[in-house]
């Protein structure tokens, strides 16, 4: 019995070497995710991403007014990420719960680059963009006007643009191009506001792929996904609009076949049953997860564990991912303490 003994002790002394090796496996990825914050900020935009490195990019930056509360609400999401300043600012386009804010957070906190589209071209939208320009005129700030096909310089990721000022990927990516079924008798109207002229980005961080288009509407998507997917399948589809019904297509959504989408709607903002319906009958999805109850949607509403916040007063709960390199990630619901794990695509 003694070989068998120290078979058994020399087999325990492995096991126990491996399992340390799996659990700094494990914990490594806390030091080297992706982080990103889903802000609420009641049915704008304001997406924070922070790599390992610490480089950190900002989608959109929410609502002007209410005292300020969204710049306050950003920044509480950059100190939670151990970051002092936001080195790239993407503006997606200049309606006042994408731009508006933008004011606000630079005096909150410093910026390093905005990036935009270029010019309004909504009229409605001046007064806006004027508040937005005035922050670009001061010198303060670094300032890049991005097109389709182009890179951002951010380190850690890589953020690829997909559309901006009405102009989309005109050709495939790697690995894309396949015939698009949905686009068979879709004609959706054209659009002349700022929304179709949204700034949208792939961002890719190893095999994880996340798709943030912004307010692009419906014919945009159109001529995005047809007659062949240009983008190929995602892991994490931030909803389109808000998840409004005037994006967010099967054209695209079940084109992209997303494991995950999240929806930044507010409660009376976003959050059509129709665009949540498409997000929900996608191909291959695993969960929806909203920043708010949508008082609209009803029945079409994520399960109240996927929800940030419930109907009622204003609490402010987030979403945050972590993402590995992998493709794996983790959504974790400020409300609930709890979190959801993704394993990396097979």
């Amino acid at each position: 019995m003694a070989p068998f003994r120290r078979f058994t002790l020399h087999a325990a002394v492995i096991l126990l070497g491996v399992n340390s090796l799996l659990s700094l496996a494990s914990a490594a990825p806390a030091d080297q995710a992706l982080r990103v914050y889903f802000v609420d900020v009641e049915g704008g935009q304001a997406t924070l991403f922070v790599t390992p490195e610490g480089e950190s990019l900002l989608i959109d930056t929410g609502w002007p007014g209410n005292n300020g509360r969204d710049a306050d609400r950003i920044a509480a999401a950059a100190k939670d990420a151990g970051i002092s300043k936001i080195d790239y600012v993407l503006i997606t386009h200049y309606h006042d719960d994408h731009v508006g804010g933008a004011p606000q957070l630079s005096a909150k906190i410093p910026i390093g680059t905005f990036i935009d589209h270029g010019e309004n071209r909504e009229p409605g939208a001046q007064k806006l963009y004027d508040a937005y320009k005035a922050l670009l005129d001061s010198g303060k700030n670094k300032h890049i006007v991005a097109k389709p096909g182009e890179k951002l310089p951010i380190k850690g990721i890589n953020v690829e643009v997909i559309a901006a000022d009405g102009a989309v990927l005109d050709k495939p990516l790697p690995g894309a191009g396949q015939q698009n079924a949905a686009c068979k008798d879709f004609n959706p109207p054209t659009d002349n506001t700022e929304n179709p002229r949204s700034l949208g980005t792939l961002i890719t961080f190893g095999k994880l792929k996340l798709l943030d288009l912004g307010d692009l509407t419906a014919d945009k998507e159109k001529e995005l996904m047809c007659p062949v997917n240009r983008l190929g399948h995602v892991d994490v589809y931030i909803a389109s609009h808000h998840g409004f019904f005037q994006s967010g297509s099967a054209c695209l959504v079940h084109a992209i076949a997303p494991r995950v989408a999240i929806v930044d709607n507010g409660e009376k903002k976003g959050g059509s049953p129709s665009a949540l319906d498409i997000i929900k009958s996608s191909p291959g999805i695993e969960a929806m997860w909203q920043l708010h109850y949508s008082a609209e949607a009803q029945a079409s509403n994520a399960a109240a564990e996927q929800l940030a916040n419930l109907q009622g007063p204003d609490a402010g709960n987030y979403l945050e991912l972590a993402g590995r390199r992998d493709g794996s990630f983790e959504i974790s619901n400020f409300r609930t303490k709890e979190s959801k794990e993704y394993s990396a695509r097979r």
